[in-house]
């Protein structure tokens, strides 16, 4: 009996010995750092291997290719096996997603501030390090890690091509707040001001005398007067792009101008809003549900518990700074143009008496609600409740233009 035993264990163990099963399927996977000279390649075929890592030059898509081709032999893999990859989302935008798609590759576009680090004293960055981490959390994610990043939404090109008019409408504002401003600062600089800086002020400029009766010195008119020129170019490119924007939004026959139109019928809702809107939110993002829709605008509070602390650290800030941005100023808004709605009387009721910070932190979880009222809107078209609705040809319109109508 005893040697019998001896047998059987020997057999099982024998048979725990045998050589491993075949892997279900060769995939490989790649990870890049991206700078703007050269990339950094990292590729392996499972956890345990160590990264094969290969540098190129930047844009270079057919050394890309290349290499994993090289990375398939250097593994063992068929020419035909699956590749996975991955890039932080950066300056170099979605091209090198699409390309990668294009050629079979299943590609993820990672959001960097997602990603994890480690909090330990001083953290040693390098692209080698860089490319290696991302490698590892790449296999990770594709088997079944789904919380190691937050992977982003890849709009099309032409819902990418769509945001351009708004981000340039935004930044030319910004830069001709630039210019008024330099003008104002230089003629402060010798207690001199203006009432507002409009096609005008070349001939004000000549008028204007300091506090001792002298003009402005020549040099200094020289400059403003450059300034000033800067400042025009500035101001008439804004007209033309609002001018295209109106254009569009009146003629245009796209769906997505459809729910600029459906935005603009809710009262306190300008062209501005509505454009944002759509065209960078509502317009291409697949959106769940009211949490994810918050977080998406970077609308979500940041707990923080530990122990006896427990405190709330704000909104995360997370996501477009535009649209969340926007969503604030629209809040606001929306309290003088929607007085008699449900969401101006909660916020009313909770936070109008309270302090300048409470009623800060008000508008913010007001503006939240309006997003999700908004989205609904778009949506199912469920008006606000008690919100007032007008032709989307009346919100088209200026302040000013509405007031003299």
């Amino acid at each position: 009996m005893t040697a019998t035993r001896k047998q059987h264990s020997t057999k099982r163990h024998t048979r725990r010995k045998g050589p491993a099963a075949p892997k279900a399927a060769e995939v490989l996977y790649v990870a890049f750092e991206l700078s703007w000279n050269e990339w950094k390649l990292a590729f392996a075929a499972g956890a345990a291997d160590n990264p094969r890592l290969k540098n190129i030059g930047a844009r270079d898509s057919q050394a890309l290719l290349r290499e994993i081709a090289k990375a398939k032999k250097r593994f063992g893999l068929a020419d035909g096996a699956l590749t996975y990859s991955c890039y932080e989302a950066g300056r170099d935008g979605f091209w090198l997603h699409r390309f990668l798609e294009s050629q079979g590759i299943n590609n993820v576009v990672v959001d960097s501030s997602s990603i994890e680090v480690k909090r330990h004293g001083r953290r040693r960055k390098t692209d080698r390090l860089d490319a290696g981490k991302l490698l590892s959390m790449l296999i990770r994610w594709q088997q079944g890690e789904r919380k190691v990043w937050s992977v982003l939404q890849i709009p099309s090109v032409a819902d990418e091509d769509r945001r351009q008019l708004h981000r340039d409408l935004l930044e030319l504002k910004a830069e001709r707040t630039q210019h008024t401003n330099r003008i104002k600062g230089l003629l402060a600089g010798c207690g001199l001001a203006v009432p507002k800086i409009d096609a005008k002020f070349p001939a004000a400029l000549v008028e204007l005398r300091t506090w001792d009766g002298q003009p402005v010195p020549p040099e200094l008119q020289q400059r403003l007067v450059r300034e000033h020129e800067r400042w025009q170019l500035v101001d008439r490119q804004i007209k033309d792009l609002t001018s295209e924007r109106a254009r569009r939004i009146r003629t245009s026959k796209d769906k997505t101008v459809d729910k600029v139109r459906q935005l603009l019928r809710l009262r306190g809702i300008g062209a501005n809003s509505a454009w944002l809107y759509v065209m960078e939110f509502f317009g291409w993002r697949r959106i769940r549900n009211r949490k994810q829709l918050a977080a998406l605008a970077g609308l979500t509070p940041t707990p923080h518990q530990s122990g006896d602390s427990d405190h709330e650290q704000g909104i995360s800030k997370a996501g477009n700074r535009r649209l969340r941005t926007m969503a604030v100023e629209i809040a606001w808004c929306w309290l003088h143009y929607q007085p008699g709605s449900a969401l101006s009387q909660w916020y009313q009721k909770r936070f109008a008496k309270g302090s300048s910070r409470q009623r800060r932190i008000g508008i913010v979880a007001l503006a939240r609600k309006l997003l999700v009222a908004l989205w609904r809107f778009l949506e199912s078209g469920e008006v606000p409740t008690g919100a007032e609705t007008v032709s989307w040809k009346q919100g088209l319109l200026t302040p000013d233009e509405t007031s003299a109508a």
